[in-house]
């Protein structure tokens, strides 16, 4: 049997595209579900420090309040937003790459591979939250607002009657701010990290690993990429908390309230969040590859082209 015809879809096809935005929506989507519990602590720890202290106290009090209902309290937006984010930028990521490097020769689309890789996270990300923005804003609001429904096909009726289409926007900007440095992270550092771990810690080649093997190495190059993900993205995502609570609040209000340290609460449960989330969701995304016979690109390699120049040089 020929190498072709052990995948399921050409490289860069449109199935290819449809099976990567699958994959990213479950991905995304089963997995920020999964952390909702620790997800609602973070954002009530942002919005009220006054009361929710500290990670461990924040669960204590949200569990007497309410039980273990209060604690997955906005699961619904939270899995339906994140999976069509989650399949817009996995797919949309996998495509920008592609088209970006066919605009450049083999040789450039390596030594600047970086660069390639931000700028086709960036161009994923930037859509991807157009899906996200609406659900986000459902989600903080059912999670931080004492009292409120606790099912989306409420809250989100009613917050269109009373506030208009625009509440579901109004944390769209700071909602790049957070999402598109925080993919651009994942993404550049993920690859760049794969690469290190196949040519410094893995003791074999790729090639000679097994599935499993493999997939843990991606997990790891994920977990790595997701703690350096959550540093970068905080401060954006505690203004999101925010706006998304109090409509009328401003960016600039937000930050002079709050202070520069007061920006950073909450770091903490968001590592653990980011970057379990992150090493689950590459994971999860690399398994579906496996599971649906995708082709898997290995991590980039020099041309043969490029190696031969460096090597005539010395």
């Amino acid at each position: 049997m020929s190498k072709k015809e052990e995948f399921s879809c050409e490289m860069y096809s449109n199935k290819f595209f449809w099976l990567c935005a699958a994959g990213g929506a479950c991905a995304c989507g089963l997995t920020h579900a999964f952390v909702t519990p620790l997800d609602l602590v973070k954002c009530r720890l942002q919005v009220d420090p006054g009361k929710y202290k500290s990670i461990f106290k924040g669960f204590g009090i949200s569990l007497r309040e309410g039980g273990a209902a209060n604690l997955v309290k906005g699961w619904a937006p939270t899995l339906i937003g994140y999976s069509l984010q989650g399949s817009v930028k996995f797919a949309g990521y996998e495509y920008f790459k592609y088209k970006f490097a066919s605009m450049v020769d083999e040789e450039s689309a390596y030594l600047y591979r970086t660069y390639l890789y931000l700028a086709a996270s960036a161009s994923a990300e930037l859509i991807a939250d157009v899906f996200l923005s609406p659900f986000e804003a459902t989600k903080v609001r059912m999670q931080t607002t004492p009292g409120y429904t606790s099912q989306m096909r409420i809250a989100m009726p009613h917050m269109y009657a009373t506030e208009g289409i625009g509440v579901f926007y109004k944390g769209l900007t700071p909602l790049w701010g957070r999402q598109v440095p925080y993919t651009m992270m994942k993404f550049s550092s993920f690859e760049k990290t794969l690469e290190y771990l196949y040519e410094n810690v893995v003791p074999k080649p790729r090639e000679q690993c097994t599935k499993v093997e493999q997939l843990l190495v991606t997990f790891t190059a994920g977990y790595i990429a997701g703690v350096l993900c959550a540093i970068v993205s905080h401060p954006a995502d505690t203004i999101v908390s925010k706006l998304n609570k109090d409509p009328s609040a401003s960016i600039g209000g937000i930050i002079n309230e709050v202070g520069m340290v007061g920006i950073w609460r909450g770091l903490v449960a968001r590592i653990i969040m980011i970057g379990t989330l992150t090493g689950l969701q590459w994971f999860v995304y690399d398994a579906f590859k496996v599971y649906t016979r995708m082709p898997r690109p290995p991590p980039a390699v020099m041309p043969e082209s490029l190696r031969k120049k460096l090597a005539a040089k010395k």
